[in-house]
């Protein structure tokens, strides 16, 4: 099972949320497509994967992305990803 709690924090306190659920493995050639999902549920623009976000995932069941992670200008200071479904 896929389970996500998305974050959009502002000055350290949470201003949006949602999580994002799939009754299936978790397919990190997919993980993009989650990301997309999550993002336009927040309505916000969605930031570039790499590969170094993968592994932060994969590793310690979060993810950052901060303003550089953004093509566009974001009004708040970062998203977080955060695995609530156990042990990827």
């Amino acid at each position: 099972m896929v389970k996500i709690w998305a974050k959009v924090i502002k000055d350290d306190k949470i201003v949006k949320q949602y999580t994002f659920e799939l009754d299936e493995t978790i397919d990190y050639s997919l993980f993009f497509d989650y990301l997309e999902d999550i993002c336009s549920n927040l309505d916000i623009g969605t930031p570039v994967l790499l590969k170094t976000h993968l592994f932060n995932y994969a590793k310690y069941n979060t993810v950052r992305f901060i303003q550089d992670d953004f093509v566009e200008k974001i009004n708040f200071d970062k998203l977080v990803l955060e695995n609530v479904a156990g042990k990827v």
